[in-house]
């Protein structure tokens, strides 16, 4: 779908055919919405959540809001999910809103930063820490209400072909990388290309891309990174802690809703992050075993010196994004106040981790 389509209220489908969607049919009271989003149709975690989501709304609605979930290129191509929405061709998208950091960067305050917070601290912060208010605001200029609805829980550092010894092993590097990680790398040397999520595998089986990040042990497996590149897994996840993936609606959809299907969507939201979040815990942890099990893949942590270093460019990448404009600057600002506080209680719960140790 063009640009241009979208914000004439049109979309493109795969045969080429332009159509002009008519807004949310209400007959009866009853609701027919599209959702759009950015993944695969058969991409278990994000697109299967997607669906969840929608089915869940309707049992708990009784029927009276159906939504109808298309995978990326059914009805939109991917990264067009954010136009459609607010144009109003679409109603709804499933999505990772960083993809779409040209609207504003500080779109990645909602979904993930270099050093940031957990997926458990997201969610603290946005729904009882002021994040959705000030998220609204930002959203509501591109007529769009966000809710966080999956997590794919914290990240692997990514694949690579060869073993990362120190920053100078990124400096020419080929590298998948969305968001404000992305140009952490690019201040290291590395050249850092976006391509979405289904595209991944065949790029680095065709050559623009030598290395890739995309979540945890699971959905990497499942698109098959495992098979597509090198011998090195690297830990943690500095670029993306804990992801946030969101359901965005049309603002004059979402204020055509009554105050109890507000509500409703709502809770079906946040049961919805809590559910992907134990699905990913799960099944990461599935599949990282299956890696360790298999020996063919060398897991492998960054050194301390390279992570102090990433560190250090990460700060000033977060602060140049929270410093925009005056809207960034409250943004950043409550996210730094929120991650300061919760920071002292991270580091004294997380310590039974580190010394529970296996059984």
């Amino acid at each position: 779908m063009r640009r241009r389509d979208v914000l004439a209220g049109g979309g493109s489908l795969a045969g080429g055919a332009v159509l002009n969607f008519p807004a949310p049919a209400i007959a009866q009271g009853l609701r027919q919405l599209k959702m759009v989003t950015d993944w695969p149709e058969r991409l278990p975690g994000l697109q299967a959540s997607a669906v969840r989501f929608a089915r869940t709304i309707n049992a708990t609605s009784g029927g009276r809001i159906n939504i109808e979930v298309f995978p990326a290129g059914a009805l939109v191509r991917p990264f067009e999910t954010f136009d459609a929405v607010g144009a109003g061709v679409a109603d709804m998208y499933q999505t990772y809103e960083g993809y779409f950091e040209k609207k504003s960067p500080t779109l990645h305050f909602f979904t993930a930063l270099p050093f940031g917070l957990t997926p458990t601290e997201l969610f603290a912060w946005v729904r009882y820490g002021g994040g959705q208010e000030l998220w609204d605001a930002l959203n509501g200029q591109f007529n769009v209400k966000s809710l966080l609805a999956c997590s794919t829980g914290p990240q692997m550092g990514g694949w690579f072909a060869r073993e990362i010894t120190s920053v100078e092993s990124f400096k020419g590097l080929r590298y998948r990388m969305t968001g404000p990680g992305g140009e952490v790398l690019r201040r290291m040397g590395a050249i850092v290309v976006v391509v979405p999520g289904g595209e991944i595998v065949a790029s680095l089986r065709s050559g623009p891309i030598d290395g890739s990040e995309f979540a945890g042990p699971w959905l990497d497996m499942a698109i098959g990174l495992h098979e597509a590149v090198g011998f090195y897994y690297y830990y943690p996840g500095w670029h993306e802690p804990g992801t946030g993936i969101a359901v965005g609606i049309n603002k004059s959809v979402w204020e055509s809703f009554n105050t109890s299907d507000r509500e409703l969507i709502e809770a079906v939201a946040a049961g919805e992050y809590v559910r992907a979040l134990a699905e990913s815990d799960i099944n990461n942890a599935r599949a990282l075993r299956r890696l360790r099990d298999e020996g063919k893949i060398k897991i492998a942590k960054f050194d301390a010196s390279t992570l102090s270093t990433i560190h250090a460019i990460s700060k000033d990448v977060v602060a140049e994004i929270g410093s925009r404009d005056e809207l960034s600057r409250k943004i950043y600002e409550s996210y730094l106040q929120f991650r300061n506080l919760i920071a002292d209680w991270g580091e004294i719960s997380g310590r039974y981790l580190s010394s529970r140790g296996p059984a």
